[in-house]
């Protein structure tokens, strides 16, 4: 009897052994999450991303790839949200995530460009003031990421996009913003184009950069410029979540063109 006790709890600790031996050297708590998490952000689905990256960062709080891939779940939920007030509430919960991955990873070019990102989508819904201030936020944070990773495409699209809404604030409202909140970044729509002509030069998938540097062309009144593109991002398949609101407003502008 003392025998087969002995042998059960030999058999038991020999086994807690190699359990202990399996974690140390396997993978960290949150990292299955974490992956189960990536299976429905590759498929588009926030919502059921989510339920795997928030018990992740419980675990593992001080993860600035995870906060990255949190809050870019959160605007994926913006896109879908109908009410303003929704979509401003998600939004502000992906600027937040950005801003402790940031100041995280201050180097980590994903982490500022999330900063940019979710500060630019959450811009629409602000007062003016706060589109000044953030408006700076959004171009030194892109300007990091082109400065951290020269290849990194959304980098140069995000920076394309300031400059074109900077270019696009008429002289009026210029002298106006300038007596209130002081003189506004400079910019030019050639800015815009040089920026997304690199992005499509780097990454010639993304249908936004061809609809985007359209919209460049149709401000500075080069129609038939702007038709090509947009048109070109237009016949593009849908590969990203914001894909189907970019086309629309590719659409939108085709119609404004004479």
């Amino acid at each position: 009897m003392r025998s087969s006790l002995l042998h059960l709890h030999l058999t038991l600790a020999i086994a807690a052994g190699l359990t202990f031996a399996h974690q140390g050297l396997g993978d960290a708590p949150a990292d299955d999450l974490i992956r189960k998490g990536d299976v429905f952000y590759a498929k588009l689905q926030p919502a059921e991303a989510l339920k795997f990256y928030l018990p992740a960062e419980k675990l593992d709080p001080n993860n600035a790839d995870l906060l990255t891939r949190i809050a870019r779940q959160y605007r994926h939920l913006m896109s879908e949200a109908t009410r303003k007030e929704e979509k401003l509430r998600l939004g502000n919960l992906a600027v937040a995530y950005s801003r402790r991955a940031v100041a995280l990873a201050p180097n980590d070019p994903e982490a500022q460009l999330s900063v940019a990102i979710s500060y630019g989508k959450v811009l629409p819904f602000q007062s003016s003031g706060e589109q000044f201030e953030n408006s700076r936020l959004i171009r030194n944070a892109a300007e990091k990421v082109v400065k951290l990773d020269p290849r990194n495409d959304l980098g140069w699209h995000v920076l394309g996009r300031w400059s074109l809404n900077m270019a696009e604030v008429s002289p009026v409202k210029r002298a106006m913003a300038r007596l209130v909140y002081g003189e506004l970044p400079p910019a030019k729509y050639e800015d815009a184009e040089r920026c997304f002509e690199k992005a499509i030069a780097l990454n010639p998938n993304r249908l936004m950069h061809y609809i985007e540097l359209g919209r460049t062309f149709a401000g500075m009144d080069r129609d038939e410029e702007a038709r090509k593109y947009i048109n070109k991002g237009l016949a593009m398949a849908e590969t990203e979540k914001d894909d189907p609101e970019t086309k629309n407003l590719g659409r939108t502008i085709l119609k404004k063109l004479h």
